[in-house]
């Protein structure tokens, strides 16, 4: 145990959390047990750490643990929370709970059997915590953290404070809101970098960001998918090249059938595997207004712009970047159908949104709101596109 609190107070003591994450507040911390899931990458570690060092500091009532520990595969969790509650132990912050095989049933006993303890844990974004795990349906609290919103990359990179805005807010008010974040910094001087490597935490690094995100990428069908999906490891390669066609495929209705052929697959698993890569948060699915999945999806597409820059050889066309980045920032609290003719996207199914590279030959519809790139400050119906990065 000894060994375990000096780890703690290593990492504890070395952990420096660049950005202070706004679900840190969004928590109820007071719950006995808390889930949070997130794609691989996106600093769930850090946040367990900084919520350690900032509620706790030395405090040994406290106590992180990584189930990579190979400790755990000879010891129980419930025996290892068991001892820790007798040396007084108050927070178990458990990081990558999938790694051990009957996590849930521990969960549950432990929920159970020490009623004075609390637990926070870490999983995998393509978990369904209270689907699959019916034992902690009634118990556990789910949240996701996400990756850097560009709000949270311009506060990192101008050493600014910026708040963010519900779409309301944006909608009522977005010249107010850029004329106030204009006085202060050029947000157009930052949003080609944040396309391009902004939404994984990992670019402050001194490591080759398009490499480390491949690596990225690569675990998250290894292990997210392959593991936690029980998927036998002989149909890795065809879940990467099913992944690889529709990346450079571009966002589009996939052909099911002939995907199928590609991979050497039937259409049903290309469809599973197609929800397996939403899931792991690699791809996102557009449906038409009352559709959804096992349907066939109108529009695959990137989950976020970084990805697009990453796959080889990138064949990166501007209007779909744009599009990736808005249904990206939209995508934590608001849902995102196809749009008609007029439109680009249908948010919560009541407000056709319209994504423009310019103002060039745009013939405004006053039903439908705009989002522009290289705006600064827009008018009425017309919006920025970047100031739809300050929704989380």
């Amino acid at each position: 145990m000894e060994a375990f609190y000096r780890t703690h107070s290593y990492l504890v003591d070395h952990t420096n959390a660049p950005v202070r994450r706004d679900l840190m507040d969004e928590i109820d911390w007071n719950d006995r047990l808390i889930g949070i899931k997130g794609t691989r990458g996106v600093g769930k570690t850090t946040f367990l750490l900084q919520y350690a060092k900032e509620k706790f500091g030395v405090d040994r009532s406290c106590l992180f643990i990584n189930m990579n520990n190979f400790y755990f595969s000879n010891n129980s969790i419930v025996d290892f929370a068991g001892e820790f509650v007798r040396r007084g132990g108050k927070v178990l912050l458990i990081d990558q709970v999938f790694k051990y095989s009957d996590w849930s049933q521990e969960l549950r006993t432990c929920y159970d059997k020490y009623p004075e303890l609390k637990i926070v844990f870490t999983g995998s974004s393509v978990m369904r915590l209270k689907e699959e795990n019916l034992e902690l349906r009634d118990i556990v609290k789910s949240y996701n953290l996400r990756g850097f919103s560009f709000r949270e990359f311009l506060n990192l990179q101008t050493d600014m404070k910026f708040r963010a805005y519900s779409l309301d807010e944006i909608l009522q008010n977005h010249e107010a809101i850029a004329k106030g974040i204009l006085s202060k910094v050029q947000p157009l001087n930052y949003f080609q970098d944040y396309l391009h490597h902004g939404f994984y935490p990992f670019f402050l690094e001194k490591r080759n960001f398009s490499e480390n995100l491949l690596k990225t990428m690569n675990m998250m069908i290894e292990v997210d998918i392959l593991v936690l999906k029980q998927i036998e490891l002989k149909y890795l390669s065809k879940i990467k090249k099913l992944f690889y066609l529709l990346a450079v495929n571009g966002p589009k209705a996939p052909n099911v059938s002939q995907l199928a052929i590609d991979i050497q697959t039937s259409r049903a698993t290309v469809m599973n595997y197609i929800k397996y890569l939403a899931d792991a948060r690699l791809i996102n699915m557009i449906y038409p207004v009352g559709e959804e999945f096992p349907k066939k999806p109108a529009k695959v597409m990137m989950h976020n712009s970084n990805l697009m820059y990453t796959i080889y050889p990138a064949i990166v066309d501007e209007q779909d970047v744009l599009d990736t980045f808005f249904l990206n920032t939209m995508y934590k609290d608001h849902k995102l159908y196809k749009g008609d003719k007029n439109s680009s996207f249908l948010v919560n199914n009541d407000m056709p949104f319209k994504i423009s590279a310019n103002t060039q030959r745009l013939k405004v519809n006053p039903e439908v709101t705009y989002a522009i790139h290289q705006m600064e400050i827009g008018k009425e119906n017309q919006i920025p596109l970047w100031l739809f990065g300050f929704l989380y």
